[in-house]
């Protein structure tokens, strides 16, 4: 039989884990604020020039709240960093970083009508 506070040590240790993916899971992306005000830059500009600066779409898909839900942040920062072969979206990983790209992801999904 397993030694009692060796296993509630392992039970608590689960249990923090766990919480802690559930926190994470519901956190935007930290970046710093300075760079926050760049990325927030690059949105409204650069990705504006093809969704359309108001997210609405152009040559580019729409990015409004509607066209996103139940999108998985993940998905959208490795869209942001790795492009859409064969379509206009060009990768961004030159210039960002994963949190970064993560950053604008959940930008995007925190976005309300």
């Amino acid at each position: 039989m397993p030694d009692r506070d060796a296993l509630l040590f392992a039970v608590l240790a689960v249990i923090a884990l766990c919480a802690g993916a559930v926190r994470a899971e519901g956190m935007r992306a930290e970046v710093p604020a300075p760079r926050a005000a760049e990325l927030k830059h690059i949105l409204i500009q650069d990705c504006g020039s093809c969704h359309g600066l108001t997210m609405k779409g152009g040559l580019g898909s729409p990015l409004t709240p509607q066209a996103l839900d139940g999108a998985d942040p993940e998905t959208l920062a490795a869209i942001i960093l790795d492009g859409v072969p064969g379509t206009a979206m060009p990768p961004w990983r030159p210039l960002l970083s994963e949190a970064e790209a993560r950053w604008i992801a959940d930008t995007l999904l925190e976005v309300k009508p």
